[in-house]
């Protein structure tokens, strides 16, 4: 004998008599999910990431359990958030070379090729202030080592010398400095900077790279200055929490 299975259904008062559509369904219960412990927001962005964060939600934090860690150094502000909580929020703000400064290479460790950096500043040639320079650097860095060659053996004809300054032709045949509009700092506009080219020969091989001085002292008075504006704007919209440098 098959189980019956019995259904209590309520109908209203005013029922008129229309077919209700009864739904039995069978299986089992959906299972309940594991809890989920919080997570940690950790984002990492340029040096104004503290300041954009907390201008749009200082309303939602407790300013006396913030903090702001400011190191020059590293050219970074880091804020936390529920300083004692071991899921606080951390929003670090970092001053980083711009893009075009690190392909460039201009006062790091990187070292060309003179037909590389030929072709590099071939298709760069937008950051150029003068675009004919940029012709004339172009041509003379795809054509250097042939060039240095060509002027090695005609001193040796016209001097009668066996003697073979690479290094002082190398020197001779450089180009001057020139100038680039770059951003010097990612998320910044392009500023003007004059850039020389330094050879380092060793025997018949030369590599060069990108120096500028005059990139370098912008840099470290930038540094200062913007992170002075960062911190100044934070205390406009945050004025209670603690900002130590360290």
């Amino acid at each position: 004998m098959e189980k019956e299975n019995k259904i209590n259904v309520v109908v209203p008062e005013n029922y008129n008599g229309t077919p209700i559509e009864i739904v039995l369904r069978e299986g089992k219960a959906s299972e309940e999910l594991d809890p989920k412990e919080p997570e940690r927001v950790v984002i990492n962005g340029t040096i104004d990431a503290p300041f954009r964060w907390l201008e749009k939600r200082v309303e939602l934090i407790n300013q006396k359990s913030a903090n702001i860690i400011v190191n020059r150094d590293k050219m970074g502000l880091a804020l936390t958030i529920d300083e004692t909580n071991y899921y606080q929020t951390e929003i670090s703000g970092i001053l980083q070379a711009s893009k075009e400064m690190q392909e460039f290479g201009i006062n790091t460790d990187k070292k060309w090729e003179p037909i590389k950096l030929s072709q590099f500043f071939k298709m760069h040639r937008a950051f150029f202030k003068d675009k004919s320079e940029n012709m004339m650097l172009v041509s003379t860095l795809k054509n250097f080592k042939a060039k240095v060659n060509q002027d090695i053996e005609r001193s040796k004809e016209e001097n009668g010398s066996k003697v073979d300054n690479y290094s002082q032709v190398v020197d001779s045949n450089l180009p001057k400095s020139f100038k680039l509009n770059v951003p010097l700092f990612k998320g910044f506009a392009n500023e003007e900077i004059e850039v020389e080219i330094y050879a380092d020969v060793d025997g018949r091989d030369v590599s060069l790279s990108l120096v500028s001085a005059g990139a370098n002292e912008t840099i470290e008075e930038y540094k200062n200055k913007v992170i002075d504006e960062q911190i100044e704007a934070i205390k406009g919209v945050a004025p209670d929490i603690v900002i130590i440098e360290i």
